[in-house]
């Protein structure tokens, strides 16, 4: 009864009291330690600066740690332990429920969606979309000139990858690209411009700003021959590009060969890593066989621009087996440089009935709306292929992001969240829906772009695609739509001005014969058939036939309505800057000569 009352130092201290005071303690000791370092180490701040600084990180100091404090004493206590783990394991437990039924819906759709896509025709597997193999002896891509040019530019290892031991048969190991024949150097001082000629203006091609600039180069380098005096535009051109004769003649040898299925990597673990070096060869060599040939044209040598233009024909179909975007892009660029020549011929009635036939002969092997359907079932392979390797490589993920709005909007929350979330995280039936978002956007909005029966191409279903790809509400099952689908529907567009410039050549072939036979052109394109072209072309953006009609100098203009949809009497839109090139937003699409 008498027992003393114990000293405050000598109690407990527990309860919010205990964490106040703790909170104090920490709080000013923190406060006095940093005040002490910033006022030995700060030079230019003040002391109210200082205190301020001090205050808000020993503040942070000391809520933290408090609130560690009360928590580990919180857990110590048996029941509240034994809460905490039966929480944690519910949590566990709903966590793998998730997975599970994520992952397993995933597979299940994706198996039934491609069951029945299948069943109507279609294929996911990149490998059974990839060109079939062909015996090597017989093989334009395997031949040496090709393994040379292949290995030049992607080194030897990689080159094995590609070709095997014909690499070691070629018998040595410093590699000399033999299809780089620039027709242009990049010379300090020495530049070149082609001003802004072109078919598709009905502009010719001018040969004398190429013999002024082998001219000028002649004085900088020996790179390309050059005649001590002046010759006429056509022969210093065709001595200048003499230079590449043997590697042209050998070109032609090899592309005589009835097969072209260059090694690309299709089995590849990640679709997205396979090298395309060759694509740029087979550009670079159409852009110095089109100068040549003009060249030939205006010496007068119309039987080897034929064959000129036939090996650039040959070139372009050479790639026309991959299942590959880019391919057909560099297809339909290389095919607009090619015209250049078969125009130049028609415009300065250079050709006789046997080359005009020769001509519509190959260009009849051009058809870039089948094309398109062929390359965009490879693309959806490649987006699959894709999706499949993130899904095996999680990290891989952290080098993607969703691509940029076309509205210039910033990410909203969720893309920013799925650009960020580790890829461990993502349950792996989200890859499987992704899959199926992809192949849906296909055939829903892509394929229908182009009507193979019609044999038509509709501006307004691109743009219906356009705007779905741009107007995806973004979830976690369509999330790699709009990154690998975001552009594709615009090269529709690309391929209906390649179709269109092919009809379009084709006519003129059969109007010039017409006009050698005839000694004027036809008053209507139905006067062709079935003499000089079995079938007339109609136009590939409406359905109907090409505008066609006769000029007050004898000549005539062609042309499609274009992607406007609408007939602008033939006028061609230019876009802007220094050496505009033809708008193909605007304006009708034109095949015409220049005044003679």
């Amino acid at each position: 009864m008498n027992e003393k009352s114990k000293s405050i130092w000598q109690k407990s201290w527990k309860g919010p009291g205990a964490l106040l005071a703790g909170f104090l303690i920490i709080g000013f000791a923190s406060f006095v330690a940093i005040f002490a370092l910033e006022l030995v180490s700060a030079k230019n701040n003040s002391a109210k600066e200082l205190l301020l600084f001090a205050f808000l990180i020993a503040l942070s100091i000391a809520t933290a740690l408090t609130l560690l404090f009360a928590f580990l004493r919180w857990l110590c206590c048996w029941r509240n332990f034994r809460r905490t783990l039966f929480a944690l394991a519910c949590l566990a437990t709903l966590f793998a429920l998730f997975y599970a039924e994520e992952n397993w819906r995933g597979k299940h759709a994706w198996e039934k969606y491609k069951r029945d896509q299948e069943a109507k025709g279609e294929n996911f597997d990149l490998k059974s979309i990839a060109p079939p193999p062909v015996p090597d002896d017989q093989n334009f891509a395997m031949s040496p000139l090709w393994v040379e040019e292949v290995s030049a530019q992607m080194g030897l290892e990689r080159a094995k990858v590609w070709y095997g031991e014909k690499v070691a048969a070629l018998g040595h190991t410093n590699f000399i690209r033999p299809l780089a024949m620039p027709a242009e150097l990049n010379v300090k001082g020495v530049d070149f411009t082609n001003g802004t000629n072109s078919w598709q203006k009905g502009e010719k091609f001018d040969l004398k700003l190429w013999q002024d600039y082998y001219r000028r180069l002649a004085a900088v380098t020996n790179f390309f021959p050059v005649a001590p005096q002046p010759q006429t535009p056509a022969a210093d051109v065709l001595l200048a590009l003499s230079k590449y004769d043997s590697n042209i003649e050998k070109l032609r040898t090899a592309s005589k060969l009835p097969y072209s299925r260059f090694p690309l990597g299709y089995d590849d673990d990640n679709p997205s890593g396979i090298l395309l070096p060759h694509l740029a060869s087979f550009k670079g060599c159409v852009t110095t066989l089109q100068l040549r040939a003009n060249a030939e044209l205006e010496a007068g040598q119309a039987e080897k621009a034929l064959e000129d233009i036939r090996l650039m024909l040959r070139l372009t179909e050479a790639i026309r087996n991959e299942p590959i975007t880019i391919s057909h892009l560099v297809r339909v660029s290389m095919l607009q440089i090619e015209l250049q020549a078969i125009w130049e011929g028609l415009a300065g009635h250079s050709w006789n009935d046997a080359q005009l036939a020769a001509l519509d002969a190959e260009l009849a092997k051009l058809d870039f709306l089948a094309d398109y359907s062929f390359f965009m079932r490879g693309e959806r392979a490649f987006g699959v292929g894709i999706i499949d390797y993130l899904r095996r490589n999680r990290n891989a993920l952290q080098n993607i992001g969703a691509p940029e709005r076309e509205d210039g909007r910033p990410e909203n929350k969720l893309e920013q969240t799925m650009k960020n979330l580790p890829g461990q995280l993502i349950p792996g039936g989200w890859f499987e829906q992704n899959k199926i978002a992809i192949g849906q956007m296909h055939i829903d909005y892509l394929l229908p772009i182009v009507n193979l029966e019609t044999r038509t191409v509709s501006p307004s279903a691109q743009k219906r695609a356009s705007d779905a790809c741009a107007g995806i509400k973004l979830t976690p099952y369509n999330w790699f739509t709009r990154l690998l689908l975001s552009s594709l529907s615009k090269i529709s567009q690309k391929l209906a001005r390649a179709q269109t410039s092919t009809d379009l050549a084709r006519i003129a072939c059969a109007l010039e014969r017409y006009r050698l036979a005839n000694g004027k052109f036809p008053e209507t394109l139905a006067a062709l058939a079935p003499q000089f072209m079995q079938k007339i072309p109609h136009d590939v953006i409406n359905g109907r036939p090409l505008n066609y009609h006769l000029t007050n100098d004898k000549q005539f203009i062609l042309y499609s309505v274009g992607w406007n949809e609408t007939d602008d009497g033939g006028s061609v839109v230019l876009g802007t800057g220094k050496t505009p090139s033809v708008d193909i937003n605007q304006g009708d699409w034109v095949w015409k000569y220049p005044k003679e």
